[in-house]
């Protein structure tokens, strides 16, 4: 088990090394107000690892940085807007620092019993988490390619538009405990039964044509297929067409610019542009109960799939994960990872918009990092489920529960329709 969360933790630093292989102005200019420098992000990972790992979550304790570096990389002391005008550590004093820290990390992990493991893939998410958002800075940052146009994923099938798949009412069990996902978040916890009605979801997500048609149709000009919100919203940041779309088809992605797909998952879509193409196409989106059920529930069993495909790991012949591609494979390129309602891609791609808003599971328990989910609770963000094709390690799972303000689209978001029954 050491063996497997080591390989974990260091595959996780491996893409960051990866992102981060750059000149120092790349590293350490604010590429968007939405985002941090991706210096802040590198000894920001080494400074949570330094206190988790070699600290035990004593803050109090002294780590590797002064207590006056240290608290440039607090999160919520520091937003995103002003990081970049902190004395921040230099590109090359980051590297060494997070060095030093993986080593004494990795001899700790030697010695470590396996009931101690869990704050050392706690750790590996949370990296694999700032990969994500670092993959983010990096495709809202203007100049040429640096990451290249990403690796041949499989070709996708042609399905009929919007087909669905029955999910018939009935009990299902929601959540996990750690008994079966031991390295599963606070947020996802405790598994606890939940009825849900019947209801109809679609097989694959919503796709780059779908989205035109919308966009052809006049759906960002019609007041009627919006909510109130999202309408104001709408009107106040001039949307016209997801993010890093331009009118004339094409899309910048990386630094490339290349001709929109018509057969990939809509991605960098808000939740207020996805709520109104749900209700343009005659759908909603799905409740996370509803995407949940769907996604890991088997019925035929009479309990959860470990995945949706069923109880075997991951492979990248079932899901869209890792980064490699740099984007979303067409609808249709994995069959074989279908859930068993038929449901498909539901892990990797794109994260999905569910209409829930962000609350703790029945009897929730914060776990050893009491900030994660708590401070988040009841407040406008919207839930997003199944992770995206940067997802990577054992930063994903049919329980992981995302969670963002409705009004953004720099992440990499798309959604799936679904219908009363």
């Amino acid at each position: 088990m050491r063996e497997s969360v080591a390989c974990g933790i260091e595959a996780a630093r491996a893409r960051t090394h990866l992102l981060t292989a750059f000149d120092e102005d790349v590293l350490t200019t604010q590429h968007d107000r939405l985002m941090s420098p991706l210096v802040w992000d590198l000894a920001h990972i080494g400074q949570q690892e330094d206190l988790w790992l070699l600290r035990g979550g004593d803050a109090a304790c002294l780590g590797l940085l002064s207590a006056k570096v240290e608290s440039l990389y607090d999160a919520f002391e520091h937003p995103r807007a002003e990081r970049v005008s902190l004395p921040l550590l230099t590109p090359r004093e980051s590297r060494s620092f997070i060095a030093d820290v993986r080593g004494r990390v990795l001899d700790r992990l030697e010695r470590a019993e396996e009931s101690q493991l869990f704050p050392y893939v706690m750790v590996e998410q949370h990296e694999q988490q700032h990969v994500e958002t670092m993959l983010a800075t990096h495709q809202l940052r203007a100049g040429e390619p640096l990451l290249g146009v990403g690796a041949e994923l499989p070709p996708g099938r042609v399905l009929p538009d919007d087909e669905a798949v029955m999910v018939p009412g009935g009990p299902f069990v929601m959540g996990v405990d750690g008994s079966a996902e031991p390295w599963s978040l606070d947020n996802e916890r405790p598994a606890h039964e939940v009825d849900v009605p019947a209801f109809r979801i679609a097989r694959v997500p919503v796709t780059n044509a779908q989205w035109q048609q919308f966009i052809d149709a006049g759906g960002y000009d019609q007041s009627h297929w919006w909510s109130e919100r999202g309408w104001a919203h709408r009107i106040e940041a001039g949307l016209e067409r997801p993010q890093f779309w331009a009118a004339d088809g094409s899309r910048r992605r990386f630094g490339v610019v290349e001709q929109v797909p018509a057969d990939e998952p809509v991605q960098h879509v808000s939740y207020w542009e996805a709520d109104a193409y749900a209700r343009w196409a005659g759908a909603r989106l799905p409740t996370e109960q509803e995407w949940e059920k769907a996604c890991a529930w088997d019925p035929a069993l009479g309990r959860r799939r470990r995945w949706p495909w069923g109880d075997d790991p991951w492979t990248p012949g079932r899901a869209n994960l890792g980064g490699d591609g740099l984007r979303p494979a067409p609808v249709g390129a994995y069959p074989s990872g279908a859930s068993a309602y038929g449901v498909e891609q539901m892990i990797g791609d794109v994260w999905e918009w569910t209409s829930s808003g962000f609350d703790p599971w029945p009897q929730f328990r914060p776990m050893l990092y009491a900030d994660y989910s708590a401070p988040f609770f009841g407040g406008d963000f919207r839930v997003l489920r199944g992770g995206s094709w940067a997802v990577g390690g054992a930063a994903i799972r049919p329980s992981f529960r995302n969670w963002d303000l409705p009004i953004r689209r720099q992440i990499f978001a798309g959604l799936r329709l679904a219908w009363d029954a």
